[in-house]
Parts: structure tokens; C-alpha cells; sequence
């Protein structure tokens, strides 16, 4: 990688030669190739913008503009780009443009570095957008690739990563869901998101977690797939409530025999790799022959697995036949926005939409939009075969040869223009369509009610950034902080942290112990990461990592907890505060509202404002209590044998086969140790001291 300073000293290209025709001694003139001439063609023109670019500066009126923050003088920017574009090598690769402030504006990517970077020279063909961008540039780093391929690659990964401010953003970026089938002598059916490391068959993607559920619920009664853990299937000693239930066939206790459970899996991984109808058929074929050999109670059975599929199915909406699996994306713009809406087909069945709204610029046409986005959608998930888009894109050979060079499969990407491929688009663009119209709209009340509450909370302008925090726990155990946010476009979840209570010096319970130690550790993180408010970074809404308004659930005494807290760190004055106590018997509407230097008051019991705020509390509450929950799970389920160094799932089970339970273990004695098959002598003293170190 490479970095060129602001300085615009260099090395200056060599002077020409008295003699222009002059050529190197022992040169035949056969020897100057098409290819020498198209070089020094392209070297001229280069050298040419260059000296127009640098003339243009000279000539261009010095009137200071704001730039990262500081005042830079008109054209320094430019100036910037034509020297760095003296040392670009004509190769393949990435350039990333910088502010003054270190922060970075740009990233792209260019078959040519140098003939790429040039263009930014000639200010006159640039649209408003690019000419802001270069004027703000104040240094610029590059890195060569092998393949033009390979920098569309990396131009993803680091606009993902980086998140210029100049480039189209995926904002509500996230890992989707899959229906994961294990690799185990009787399969387990169960949800994943995140990295594909179990060994398993995977289906999916899916839109949501929701549409997960239900087809796993819908499953269970078709297929009878057990979804539990493999510790409880290989614990138990009699059928389970699912079993009871008929939602599952008990092989843990072998109600059926493993053979007859593979096929139920296989009927499973049939179904979910778009053989229904086969199976269809097959299930009726038996609940016929169960019904004439007058076995009612099996062709009951038959009867509900065949709802059970139908269940699935008519929930699924379209289920195209022409296509087994693709991807349907369409773009929709309206209002200086966009709403990008995917659809996954996978074994010529419908697993669900989700919309996406990218941050782009206005200037930006639908074709431009839907580059960025499948550029940076597909970076970290399973790219299909094939992609079908409702626009024309630019370098859309480039994008399918980068696609499949990452997904390890050719990828075709098509604007479809008869038939059913062109309905599924132009489905896929009506629910963007759709999606956005909504999305305007609430956005638009998201605003109102963010000038409403600086308004009751007299605040200097409206908050583009809340913060609320909120404690859960049991009488001081599994004891959880939590933190969600919320701005111009509603709750940012990806912005939401919890906090596991640390100190011991905290009385269990104490309230006011919890909340001091959550703020100092966000606040002291904060001042550590972004230094002040001023100098963090913000985007083009105004949200940034500094809040603009912080809520505590609680009255008077959390409050100067938070206050004195913000106070030690030397941030009395840069946030402000506000607690929200809950009102007699606890009331929603009735909340009193508690600010350093005011009386406490209430709100109208009407006021949108006070609906907003209850609902920014009650989510917080939900996010607290959902992590105590998880905390508190993880803690009745923890077995101590899971902390011992060299314990893996076959020890761990051997131990547990043998003595029962982990206290019989932690009660055990050496020679006792040795007697389970796969302890040694070492093992058995490490195990030992363990829990007699603990005094246990």
C-alpha cells in the first residue's frame, strides 16, 4: 500500500530531449511497434490533463471553502490528485481519498490507477457531488491488485468496512438466516445465522428469522425432525414433550429405529431441495395404503404431515417453475432515496424478501445504485447462479466474473425482459416501490417527532442521536446493562451494546451502583475512541458516535448517578440528561420527567412526544431483560467441566457417563478419575485440583 502526504513536492517528470525523433542507439526503426506509438499516445494525453489540470488550478479563484471540518483553500484538492497521479503505476487496483482530518470520503476502484485517478484532474466534466468530494481530498492512498476482478473485491470489503461518506452504503447489512440439518447419526433441524463452520446440509438463505421459524415449526409436524441439542438427545431416557406432541419421533430413545429416522431426513432434505410434489405423492400414496389396511391412527399421521407441507407452501407466495434459484433484486427511487428489494428463490421456492435502503447520493441513477449494492450485498454471503435485476448496469460482466470468482461458480446477472423471470422483477420493484413509500413516510414522522421533542425537552436543536440505558437483574445476579439507540431513521440496532456487570464492590442490587458502572465504562470509551464531540465524525444525517440526548430509566437518584459520572469524565455540560420515572402503580402515561436544574414534570397524556419516548423506554426494557434472560440461561445450563483445560465433548461425556453428574465429578477422587476410559493420570490430577482448588 502506498500513501502520498499532502505535500505537493515531487519528483517532476523528466525533461524531453532536444532531439523529440532522437532514438536509443542499436534502435531499428522495425523494431517501434503499434504498441510503443498507442503508449506514448496515452503518456501525451495523461501529461496533457495533467498540465490543464495544474493551469486551471493556477487561474481558479483562492476563496476558502470548509473541508473536513477546517478551512482549505478553493482547488487544493485537485491539486492534491494531479501530483498524486505522477506516481500511480498503470496497473489494476484500489485508491482511497482522504479529508484533512484523516477521514475517508472515497473508495474505488479502476482497471488503470493512473488513466482512473486523471479523470478526477479534468474538475470541468465533474458532477456536483464528485467536485465536492475533490475539493475535500487532502491526501489519497492506493494498492495494486492482479486483476481489475480482485479490486472490485477489495473496493467492497473496504467500502463495507470504511464506509465513505462518498459512496453508495449498504446500511442495514446483515448475515441471513438458514435451515441447518446436522451431520449426526440422527439429524437435528435447527436455525443458524453466522459463519457455516457445523458439519450439516444448509438451506437458505432465508429473509428473516421469522420465515425460518415457521418452516422448521412446519417441518417438525411434517417430518418429525428432532430440534433438539445434541447434549439433551443423548441425555435422555424417555420421549420428550414433542414427541407427545407428534413433532417429533423420539430416535434418542428409539420410539424409531435410526434407519426409519434417516428417512425422515432424507424425505426432509428432499423437500427442502424442491421435491415436493415427489414427496406430496409419496405421503398420499401411504396414508391410501394405511387407510385400506383400516390403520386409521397411521393414516391420521400421513394426513397431518401432508397439512404440515401444505402449510409451508401456501405460505410462501410466489413459487416461480422456470426458475430453481436465483436472486430477484429491483431498485426504486423516489424522493432522493432509494429501496433496494431482494427476493430469494432457492429450489424453485420462495424464502422471502427484504428491502434495503442504501445511502446514496441524489445524483445517482438506479443502474449506479444496484452496482454498489451487489458489489458490497454479496461480499460476505452465498452468491446464486443466477441474478436477475430490474435495471441496466454498467460493467455488469466485471460484476459477474467478481461474483463468481468469490462464490466458486460461474454467476449470470440478467435484466430479464419477457416471460415469468420478468414478472418476478417486476414483482420485486412493485414491493420496492411499496417499501419506500413507507419508508418516506415514517421517516417523515420520525423527523416531526424528533423537532417535537426537542421542543418539550428544550433542547438547541433536535436530537439526531438518543441513547437510553436500563439495568436488569435478579435481586443483583446475571446482573445486565443495556443501551439501544435510535435516530433520524428509527431504532439503530447495530448500535446497541449490553454491558455484564463486572465489579464486585456492587451490593447486589444496587441500582445506582449498575448504572454508574455502565456510564463510565460507554462515556470513558467514548472520550477514548473520538476524543470530543467535536472532533467524532458524523454522517449525513447528523448521526454520529457522540448521542445528543440520553435517557435513564429511573427518577431523581439515577440521574445523579449518570450526572456525577458525566461530571468525573469532564462531560457535564456536552450531554444532556434526562430520567424518566414511571409514574403511580407504575402507569404508562403518567411518567415524570426529571433534567438537571428543572422541577420534574410530565407530558400531555396525549402528546405523540410521550408515546415516543415510552417507546424508546419499553424497548430499552426489552433489550435489557432479553440479555439477563440470555445471561441467566447460559448460567443454569453452564457445566463446570466446560472451564477445564483439555476437556473436549468426548471426555466431558465419558466423565458424565461415569459419575452422573459434574458435582459426583467435582466429589471424585484421584483413582476414581482413572477409572473413566480416555483420563490419564494427568488428566485425572488436573481435574481434580480444579475442584478442590475452588473448594468445591
Amino acid at each position: 500500500m502506498n500513501r502520498l502526504p499532502i505535500d505537493s513536492s515531487g519528483p517532476q517528470p523528466a525533461a524531453a530531449p532536444d532531439d523529440e525523433d532522437a532514438l536509443p542507439e542499436g534502435t531499428l526503426l522495425e523494431d517501434i511497434t503499434a504498441e510503443d506509438e498507442l503508449a506514448e499516445e496515452e503518456a501525451g494525453a495523461e501529461a496533457l490533463a495533467i498540465n490543464v489540470a495544474e493551469e486551471a488550478l493556477a487561474a481558479e479563484d483562492a476563496t476558502p471553502f470548509e473541508a473536513g471540518g477546517e478551512r482549505v483553500p478553493r482547488g487544493q484538492g485537485a491539486a492534491v490528485i494531479a501530483d498524486f497521479v505522477k506516481r500511480l503505476p498503470n496497473a489494476p487496483g484500489v485508491y482511497r481519498m482522504f479529508d484533512s482530518a484523516g477521514n475517508v470520503l472515497y473508495v474505488g476502484k479502476a482497471r488503470n490507477l493512473k488513466k482512473r485517478v486523471t479523470s478526477y484532474t479534468r474538475i470541468g466534466l465533474q458532477s456536483n457531488r464528485i467536485i465536492r468530494m475533490i475539493q475535500q481530498t487532502a491526501q489519497m492512498e492506493f494498492v495494486t491488485t492482479r486483476t481489475e476482478t480482485e479490486a472490485l473485491l477489495l473496493e467492497a470489503n473496504l467500502i463495507k468496512r470504511l464506509r465513505p461518506r462518498f459512496n453508495v452504503l449498504l446500511r442495514d447489512d446483515k448475515s441471513f438466516p438458514y435451515i441447518l440439518i446436522t451431520d449426526h447419526e440422527a439429524p437435528q433441524l435447527v436455525k443458524h445465522r453466522g459463519a457455516r463452520t457445523r458439519k450439516g446440509d444448509y438451506f437458505g438463505p432465508f429473509a428473516s428469522a421469522g420465515a425460518v421459524g415457521n418452516t422448521v415449526s412446519a417441518m417438525q409436524r411434517a417430518f418429525l425432525i428432532r430440534t433438539c441439542t445434541d447434549s439433551v438427545y443423548e441425555s435422555r431416557t424417555r420421549p420428550c414433550l414433542l414427541h407427545q406432541i407428534k413433532r417429533c419421533a423420539a430416535p434418542c430413545t428409539r420410539e424409531i429405529a435410526l434407519e426409519d429416522y434417516a428417512e425422515l431426513v432424507r424425505e426432509a432434505k428432499g423437500f427442502l431441495t424442491g421435491k415436493s410434489s415427489a414427496i406430496r405423492t409419496d405421503l398420499a400414496r401411504a396414508m391410501g395404503e394405511a387407510s385400506a389396511d383400516l390403520d386409521f391412527e397411521r393414516a391420521a399421521i400421513y394426513r397431518d404431515r401432508l397439512a404440515a407441507l401444505s402449510h409451508v407452501q401456501s405460505h410462501q407466495g410466489i413459487n416461480p417453475q422456470g426458475v430453481d434459484e436465483a436472486d430477484v433484486i429491483a431498485v426504486h427511487q423516489e424522493g432522493g432515496q432509494s429501496c433496494v428489494q431482494v427476493f430469494f428463490f432457492r429450489t424453485g421456492q420462495n424464502w422471502g424478501n427484504h428491502a434495503f435502503y442504501p445511502r446514496a447520493d441524489k445524483s445517482l441513477g438506479p443502474g449506479e445504485v444496484l452496482a454498489a449494492f451487489l458489489a458490497q450485498f454479496y461480499e460476505d454471503k452465498p452468491c446464486p447462479r443466477l441474478i436477475l435485476i430490474s435495471h441496466e448496469v454498467e460493467e455488469v460482466d466485471l460484476i459477474a466474473a467478481a461474483l463468481g470468482e468469490h462464490a466458486g461458480h460461474r454467476v449470470e446477472i440478467a435484466v430479464p425482459k419477457r416471460g415469468e423471470k420478468k414478472d418476478l422483477v417486476d414483482h420485486a420493484l412493485a414491493n420496492a416501490r411499496e417499501a419506500l413509500g413507507r419508508n418516506l413516510a415514517e421517516t417523515s414522522s420520525q423527523a416531526r417527532l424528533l423537532e417535537g421533542l426537542a421542543a418539550a425537552f428544550a433542547l438547541e436543536a433536535p436530537p439526531r442521536r438518543i441513547e437510553v440505558y436500563d439495568n436488569s437483574h435478579i435481586m443483583g445476579a446475571s446482573a445486565v446493562g443495556g443501551m439501544i439507540v435510535a435516530g433520524p431513521l428509527g431504532f439503530v440496532k447495530n448500535q446497541y451494546r449490553k454491558f455484564n456487570i463486572r465489579s464486585e464492590e456492587i451490593t447486589p442490587g444496587d441500582d445506582f451502583g449498575m448504572m454508574r458502572e455502565v456510564l463510565t465504562r460507554r462515556f470513558s470509551r467514548l472520550v477514548k475512541e473520538h476524543g470530543s464531540r467535536e472532533a467524532a465524525p458524523r454522517d449525513e444525517d447528523g448521526f454520529g458516535p457522540w448521542p445528543d440526548l440520553v435517557f435513564i430509566d429511573g427518577g431523581a437518584g439515577q440521574l445523579s448517578a449518570a450526572r456525577g459520572i458525566l461530571e468525573e469524565l469532564g462531560l457535564a455540560g456536552d450531554v444532556p440528561l434526562i430520567g424518566i420515572a414511571k409514574g403511580p402503580d407504575r402507569d404508562a402515561g403518567r411518567e415524570k420527567f426529571f433534567i438537571p436544574g428543572r422541577e420534574a414534570f410530565m407530558l400531555q397524556p396525549r402528546d405523540p412526544v410521550l408515546y415516543f419516548v415510552q417507546r424508546l423506554r419499553d424497548e430499552a426494557h426489552r433489550f435489557a431483560i432479553g440479555s439477563h434472560r440470555a445471561k441467566r440461561k447460559a448460567a443454569m445450563t453452564a457445566n463446570p467441566l466446560d472451564e477445564i483445560g483439555g476437556i473436549g465433548p468426548t471426555r466431558k461425556r465419558a466423565l458424565l457417563g461415569h459419575f452422573g453428574t459434574a458435582k459426583a465429578v467435582s466429589r471424585a477422587s484421584i483413582p476414581d478419575l482413572l477409572a473413566v476410559p480416555g483420563v490419564s493420570a494427568q488428566m485425572a490430577q488436573t481435574i481434580y485440583d480444579y475442584f478442590h482448588e475452588r473448594g468445591e
